[in-house]
């Protein structure tokens, strides 16, 4: 018998005690003000929160933004802001998007847990702008912020009843691209957005 044979008949003859599996049901976590945590999560994580009451603020804090009031070629999706020089609705290949400097797009809902915010492609032609700019601000409409993960998903299903259809695309943004290499160096941007704004739209 061979020495990997040999293994392989000490690992079979190791049987585990088949155990239920976890149920969901569970006092999960929650925050007495989800969009203080949002916040604070998100900050954590390289991003920035700013909660807003109209899409005029969000004009004026975007021209505060130097990467926003640098970037040449803009796009924003959001009604009533008038900040785009792109209109990707124009434009059939997504290839030719991978110049974005800066992106203003739509968002479902945030979660304080993660700091993280769903995206859909349900008002977008092009859902590479999600991460092709080299920076993004993304307003949730609504100002929709909830504790946790099962919450979202709960809220999801009730509220954007194509979020989990075959056609449709979603997916959960936290923060810009980030990733960091065995000696723990972190690097923003690498692979995706440099930058991520979230704006808490309450109107």
């Amino acid at each position: 018998m061979s020495s990997r044979d040999e293994v392989l008949k000490r690992v079979r003859g190791q049987l585990v005690e088949a155990v239920s599996h976890p149920t969901l049901a569970g006092d999960w976590t929650t925050y007495p003000d989800p969009r203080e945590q949002f916040a604070e999560t998100l900050g954590g994580i390289g991003g920035v929160c700013v909660p807003v009451d109209n899409v005029s603020q969000i004009q004026d804090h975007l021209r505060e933004l130097l990467a926003f009031t640098e970037g040449q070629k803009t796009v924003s999706l959001i009604s009533g802001l008038d900040v785009g020089n792109v209109d990707p609705d124009t434009i059939d290949d997504p290839h030719d998007l991978e110049d974005i400097d800066f992106a203003v797009l739509p968002a479902r809902l945030a979660v304080a847990e993660n700091g993280a915010v769903w995206v859909s492609d349900e008002t977008l032609k092009h859902r590479v702008l999600y991460f092709l700019p080299q920076h993004i601000a993304l307003v949730v409409e609504g100002g929709h912020v909830v504790s946790n993960l099962h919450e979202a998903y709960a809220w999801l299903e009730a509220n954007s009843p194509t979020a989990f259809s075959k056609q449709g695309f979603g997916a959960w943004i936290a923060g810009p691209s980030k990733t960091a290499d065995i000696e723990q160096s972190l690097v923003i941007g690498a692979h995706g957005a440099r930058s991520m704004t979230v704006y808490l739209l309450d109107q």
